[in-house]
C-alpha cells in the first residue's frame, strides 16, 4: 500500500478528515485539483458544532484571532453606514446568533441554561469565520501533522476490490486501503462508486457576491424581504444576497456578471444600486439530497459528496465538518488494526440521520421565504416565536445541534451527547485534554478502579484525573476521540452506579485492552 486512506478533496472537510486520520497513526494522502484555496465567497460564518470541534483540536486562538479581524471590518462597515460613528453591535458576536429564513435571531433572547446552549465553553464565542480561513487554517495544520496533501492533482478513476482500492489520477496511480471522496456536491468519487442519491429538486436562484456599488445606501444591512424575494446587504462591506423563487437557473456554471447581479438586487430589493466591480460571485439553489448509505466496501463519503442543499442557516460547514470528526478516528483505528471494520458501520448510523436533519431543516426555510400569501403568512407566525426567549432558544439550539444524541448503549442523560466543556478543578477544560485525538476518561472522584479499567488501552485512551467543583454530582466520562461522551457515570447513591457500563464501553469503541486474552 502506498497510503492507508486517499482523501478526494482538500477543501475543509477533506482536510479536516486527513488531519483526524493522521492523529489516528493513518498514513494519508489529499488529492486536491486546485492549486489555491479557492476565493469564490462562501460561508461567512460557522456554527457553534464546528466551531466546537476545532476547539477540541487546539484551533481556538488562531479562531479567534480571524474573527477578531472579521470584527473589525464590520465596526468600519457600520461606521462608515453610520456616517463615521458607532459601529458596535450589542450581545455576542454581532448581537445574533444565526437566523432562520433570514428572521435573525438575537443573542440575549437565548436561555443559556437549556441542555447544549449553555456548555460549550469558549467555542460558543467564535462564529465570524469564513470558510476559506477554516481551509487555510486546516490546511497548515495538515502540513504541520504531515498530511500528504497534492494539490493540483485530480482523481479521475478507481477501482476497489476486497483489500484495496487503486486510485487512478492526472499525476498516476495510488493504492491504498481506503478512499473518502470529501469532493464536493458534485462528487467524482460518488458517481463513479455508484451511490443513490436521492432527495427533491431546485426550486429557487440565489446569488451571493462581494461587490463595489453605488446607491447602497437605500440597501438596509441585514435580512429584507420583499414581494419579489429575500436579499440581504452585509455584514460586510458589498456583501449581497438575492433570493428569487422563479426557478432554477437555466445554466447555473454561466459566470456571474455585475450586469446579471445588479438587476437581480434591483428586482429583489427595488433599490436602483449600481454594481461597479464584482471580487467574487456564486449562484446557488435549494437542490437537496443525500446518498442512502456513506459506504459502499472500501468507499466512503463525507461532507457535501454525501449531502447537498441550500446554505440558508450557514450549517453544511459544520455538517461536514462532523462527519469528518466521525469518520477519522473510526477509520485510523480500523486501518491500524485497532478496531473492525463493523465500526465503520457507525459512521452511516450516526451521521446520515444528521444531514437527513439538515435537509429538511433547511427545505423548511425555504417554506418560509417564498412570497405567495400561505408562506408570507407562515413567516410572520415564525417572526413572532423567534421574537420570545422560548422561540429564539429553540431555533437556536436546533442551529446548533444541542439536541444531537447518537443512539449509544447507557442510561446517562450525557451519553451520546456532545461532551460538556467542563471547567476541571486544575484550571483546564475537558477541550484541553482532545488535542491528540484520542479518548478521555475523566475521573472525577480519584477511582482506581475507573483507571484500572482504562489501563490497557494506553495510548488510545488518555486518563486524567481531577475534580470539577462545578459538576460535584458528575464521577466520570468517557469521551470518545470526536468529542461524543461513550459513557458517563454519577457520584455515589445516583443512577447508574460507577464504574457500570465502562469495561463495555471500552471495549465497544476502541476494542480489547492490551495483554488481554481473546476465545476464538
Amino acid at each position: 500500500m502506498d497510503y492507508d486512506v486517499v482523501v478526494a478533496g482538500g477543501g475543509p472537510v477533506g482536510l479536516m478528515l486527513a488531519c483526524e486520520l493522521r492523529l489516528g497513526g493513518a498514513r494519508v494522502a489529499v488529492l486536491e485539483r486546485r492549486t489555491e484555496v479557492d476565493a469564490t465567497i462562501k460561508g461567512g460564518v460557522i456554527t457553534a458544532p464546528c466551531a466546537e470541534a476545532l476547539y477540541r483540536r487546539g484551533m481556538l486562538p488562531a479562531l479567534a484571532e480571524v474573527q477578531r479581524q472579521a470584527m473589525d471590518r464590520f465596526h468600519a462597515f457600520m461606521r462608515e453606514r453610520n456616517g463615521g460613528e458607532g459601529g458596535g453591535a450589542a450581545g455576542q458576536g454581532l448581537g445574533y446568533v444565526g437566523h432562520f429564513a433570514g428572521i435573525m435571531l438575537r443573542a440575549d433572547l437565548v436561555d443559556r441554561t437549556e441542555p447544549g446552549l449553555g456548555d460549550a465553553g469558549p467555542a460558543a464565542e467564535i462564529s465570524l469565520v469564513a470558510q476559506q480561513d477554516i481551509e487555510r487554517l486546516l490546511g497548515e495544520r495538515a502540513d504541520e501533522l504531515g498530511v500528504d496533501v497534492r494539490r493540483g492533482v485530480e482523481l479521475t478513476g478507481f477501482d476497489a476490490d476486497e483489500e484495496a482500492v487503486t486510485v487512478r489520477t492526472s499525476g498516476g496511480a495510488i493504492r491504498a486501503g481506503w478512499l473518502v471522496g470529501c469532493d464536493g456536491g458534485r462528487s467524482t468519487v460518488r458517481k463513479l462508486a455508484g451511490f443513490e442519491f436521492p432527495g427533491t429538486d431546485p426550486e429557487i436562484t440565489c446569488h451571493q457576491a462581494v461587490v463595489e456599488m453605488t446607491g447602497a445606501e437605500d440597501l438596509p444591512v441585514g435580512w429584507a424581504t420583499t414581494d419579489t424575494g429575500v436579499y440581504a446587504h452585509g455584514p460586510m462591506p458589498g456583501r449581497i444576497v438575492t433570493v428569487e423563487f422563479d426557478g432554477p437557473p437555466a445554466d447555473r456554471n454561466a459566470p456571474v456578471t455585475a450586469e446579471d447581479l445588479q438587476a437581480r438586487l434591483r428586482h429583489v430589493s427595488g433599490v436602483d444600486v449600481t454594481i461597479t466591480a464584482v471580487r467574487t460571485a456564486t449562484r446557488f439553489t435549494d437542490h437537496a439530497r443525500q446518498v442512502t448509505e456513506y459506504r459502499k466496501g472500501r468507499v466512503l463519503l463525507a461532507g457535501d459528496a454525501a449531502h447537498v442543499h441550500s446554505a440558508f442557516g450557514s450549517q453544511g460547514l459544520s455538517l461536514g465538518i462532523g462527519d469528518a470528526m466521525n469518520l477519522g478516528w473510526k477509520l485510523a483505528a480500523v486501518t491500524r488494526g485497532r478496531a473492525p471494520e463493523g465500526l465503520l458501520d457507525t459512521y452511516t448510523s450516526e451521521r446520515h440521520p444528521v444531514g437527513a436533519w439538515i435537509l429538511d431543516w433547511t427545505r423548511s426555510q425555504v417554506a418560509a421565504m417564498r412570497p405567495d400569501p400561505q408562506s408570507r403568512a407562515l413567516r410572520e407566525i415564525v417572526s413572532d416565536l423567534a421574537g420570545t426567549v422560548t422561540g429564539t432558544t429553540y431555533l437556536t439550539a436546533r442551529l446548533n445541534g444541542a439536541g444531537l444524541r447518537y443512539e449509544l448503549p447507557g442510561e446517562h442523560p450525557l451519553t451520546g451527547r456532545s461532551a460538556p466543556d467542563l471547567e476541571l478543578a486544575d484550571g483546564s477544560r475537558l477541550a484541553d485534554h482532545l488535542h491528540g485525538g484520542r479518548a478521555l476518561l475523566l475521573d472525577l472522584t480519584d477511582d482506581p478502579e475507573l483507571r484500572a479499567l482504562a489501563a490497557g488501552y494506553a495510548g488510545r485512551v488518555d486518563t486524567v484525573t481531577v475534580g470539577c467543583p462545578s459538576r460535584p454530582e458528575l464521577a466520570a466520562v468517557l469521551v470518545r476521540p470526536d468529542g461524543f461522551t461513550a459513557w458517563a457515570a454519577d457520584a455515589e447513591g445516583r443512577t447508574p452506579a460507577p464504574r457500570a457500563g465502562l469495561a463495555e464501553a471500552l471495549q465497544e469503541w476502541f476494542g480489547v485492552p492490551e495483554g488481554a486474552v481473546t476465545q476464538g
